[in-house]
């Protein structure tokens, strides 16, 4: 059988790689791999970005914000040869690490542009920010969010992942096995996949048999103590589905059937108390979604869960995932780097699905710091990582970078930890109408029409971004006489770099032509910058 020498196969690999695995650290092993199969495919890697793009991008991908001038600042200037794992831990302990972090688990699990949500709260969201602050390992959130507890002021929210969908419970079939196991299995619904031969109509039934007993009783989740999920196939008489992991791991249950008569009654009354007391039911004694967590969870199971969590987040930093697209891990859609993602999901594993040791381990390597920019007309192709991939900016990171390119560089200097934590909040929640209006980048991305005509003609733009009222950076530079001193701060700022000796000459020669109409001169450079491809892309 296919499953049998696949869990075979992934033992084996596992003897062999675990040594290899634990005797690097995450970035050595990274860098090793990628670089050897760039050596061996004869590609050249771009060279590594400078301290100006590096702490930009960083501070997107880690925060979701651009650095303030005074922290660009200090990190070009220092010597310190620390700096940048001094500074990736800065990020990472900061509040701003898992307040944006949430919002992308948010988007990928509810599939849905986010703007955060109040821990605690009851939202999906909510339910995030609060595991991620307190690093909650990735299978303890599967198992959260897959057999929610209600009552427990800590896991609130989790339920709000399975909820929304339980009105489709194929789709639900589908959302679950993508979101945590990377594997779409909707192919597989009517007939056989008819491309790969991993999935038949088995593994979706087997899948949606684990979830098939989940419904909503009165605004709680609550699950029938039996049922039976029925299938037509290709060929032949009706089937009666199995509970079964992706695998082909199969679960035997008596469980597996019809309610009777008087079940049903039963049941019906239990959620009907239920729904007086303003409490879910009961648990069956018998869970299919427990059992769905406690299988996937096993380390002999392909490792779908780890794989997929490696390749998720290294499509996140990296632009780009070990496996393309995100949600067909299969066998006819191999890894670029299979020996990297089996090496990776075997650390993860090893070391109890902390997150952020594997995110740490993926931003300090040398891959994920390679410039953007490439000596030649061909570029590699993006599997190689030879040189970074542009990444469009997500509505927030581009809402609340747009805040601080607009302020007066003083607002931000000489401010405690604290205070800047304080102050970017506060720039956060101000942004978050405007990200409203922005749409969620995908991997195909372009601009769209809404955002262009938001950017060209919004009288929003104008009153938000535009203004030279008191602590801006327009309003500082209105009295400034010095046309040199106004276009390298107006660069710094947006761009997070120094003008260069083009752009100063271009620039400054576009306001002296413009004098007699200054302030207005100065609105109109300052909207070509923050709409420039250089300040809409993580580069």
């Amino acid at each position: 059988m296919f499953h049998a020498s696949r869990l075979l196969i992934c033992c084996a690999i596992v003897s062999c790689v675990m040594p290899a695995a634990f005797a690097q650290p995450i970035p050595a092993m990274i860098d090793t791999k990628v670089e050897a199969k760039l050596k061996t495919d004869g590609v050249t890697p771009a060279p590594q970005a400078d301290d100006a793009t590096l702490i930009r991008r960083l501070t997107l991908d880690l925060v979701g914000r651009i650095p303030t001038p005074a922290e660009t600042a200090e990190f070009t200037a220092s010597k310190d040869q620390n700096k940048r794992e001094k500074l990736i831990d800065r990020l990472m302990a900061s509040p701003g690490y898992a307040r944006y972090q949430a919002l992308l688990f948010d988007v990928m699990l509810s599939d849905k542009p986010s703007q955060g949500g109040k821990k605690g709260g009851g939202s999906l969201g909510g339910y995030l920010l609060g595991a991620l602050e307190e690093n909650r390992p990735w299978d303890v959130m599967f198992r959260e969010m897959m057999i929610a507890d209600e009552s427990n002021e800590k896991t609130k929210g989790s339920s709000e992942f399975l909820r929304p969908k339980l009105n489709d419970l194929d789709k639900l079939t589908s959302d679950v096995s993508v979101a945590f196991f990377g594997v779409n299995v909707s192919c597989a619904q009517c007939h056989d996949h008819p491309n790969v031969m991993d999935w038949k109509q088995d593994h979706f039934y087997g899948m949606k048999s684990f979830l098939a007993r989940t419904y909503d009783a009165g605004g709680y989740l609550a699950e029938r103590p039996a049922g039976q999920v029925k299938f037509k196939p290709n060929k032949g008489p009706e089937k009666k589905s199995e509970m079964m992991f992706l695998t082909g791991t199969a679960i035997s249950h008596d469980s597996t059937r019809d309610l009777t008569t008087d079940e049903q009654k039963k049941d019906k009354e239990v959620v009907e108390t239920a729904k007086k007391d303003k409490k879910a039911p009961p648990a069956p004694k018998f869970s299919a979604r427990a059992r769905l967590v406690e299988i996937a969870t096993q380390p002999n199971e392909a490792n779908f869960l780890a794989k997929s969590i490696v390749n998720r987040l290294w499509h996140r930093f990296m632009g780009w995932g070990l496996v393309n697209p995100l949600d067909q891990m299969h066998s006819a859609n191999a890894s670029s780097h299979p020996t990297l993602l089996d090496a990776l999901a075997i650390h993860t594993v090893a070391n109890k699905y902390d997150m952020k040791r594997l995110v740490r381990g993926i931003v300090l390597s040398q891959t994920y710091s390679r410039g953007s920019r490439y000596d030649s007309e061909a570029f590699p192709s993006p599997s190689s990582f030879a040189m970074a991939q542009l990444k469009p900016l997500t509505p927030m990171q581009l809402a609340t970078s747009l805040r601080i390119a607009i302020a007066d560089p003083k607002q931000f200097e000489n401010l405690k930890p604290e205070e800047l934590e304080k102050k970017i909040e506060q720039l956060e929640s101000a942004a978050r109408g405007f990200a409203s209006q922005i749409a969620q980048p995908t991997d195909n991305f372009q601009i769209g029409v809404n955002e262009a005509l938001l950017f060209s003609n919004s009288p929003r733009v104008q009153q938000e971004l535009l203004g030279d009222g008191a602590g801006t950076l327009l309003g500082k530079l209105k009295t400034e006489k010095d046309l040199d001193a106004a276009v390298k701060q107006m660069v710094q700022n947006v761009l997070g770099r120094p003008a260069t000796a083009e752009e100063l000459k271009t620039l400054k020669g576009f306001l002296e032509s413009r004098q007699d109409r200054a302030a207005e001169a100065q609105r109109q450079l300052m909207w070509a910058l923050l709409t420039s491809p250089e300040f809409r892309f993580n580069h």
